[in-house]
């Protein structure tokens, strides 16, 4: 069963600074403690990213990964998982939209994991992941 997160945060910056910070994965240990590294494999033509190998640590599970990503402008991004040693699925999600003087960021995520692990632990990781995602992703915009 997959576990399901949602955050919304408010930036202070615009939706293309936005992106073009998510779009800069290979930073992503920079400003999420759970990710070791992180590998661009492959890019579109405009230079972004579309597939992406990452090792990570959550709650003490090494995983290695492969997402693919999909761009909407500076509106959205989606990603989904190709390979994973830990996880049998991850779909993810940013939408940017103009709120005021910054950008309001709207973070969806779902994930299924291959081995069975008790409820309070999937429930604590799924809280800190989308903490990281939001909260450390307007630190990350907002200091650049």
């Amino acid at each position: 069963m997959a576990v399901t997160g949602h955050s919304e945060i408010e930036i202070a910056a615009t939706p293309a600074e936005v992106m073009d910070a998510i779009a800069d994965v290979e930073a992503l240990p920079t400003w999420s403690s759970s990710h070791k590294s992180v590998t661009v494999e492959e890019r579109y033509d405009d230079g972004r990213p579309k597939r992406v190998r990452s090792t990570m640590n959550v709650m003490g599970i090494n995983d290695e990964q492969v997402a693919e990503y999909t761009w909407n402008g500076d509106e959205s991004v989606s990603w989904s998982l190709i390979e994973s040693s830990q996880q049998k699925s991850q779909e993810g999600k940013y939408v940017l939209e103009p709120a005021g003087d910054g950008t309001k960021a709207v973070f969806d995520l779902a994930v299924e994991t291959k081995i069975a692990i008790p409820g309070f632990i999937v429930k604590k990781a799924q809280k800190s992941g989308v903490e990281t995602a939001t909260k450390g992703l307007k630190k990350f915009v907002e200091k650049r």
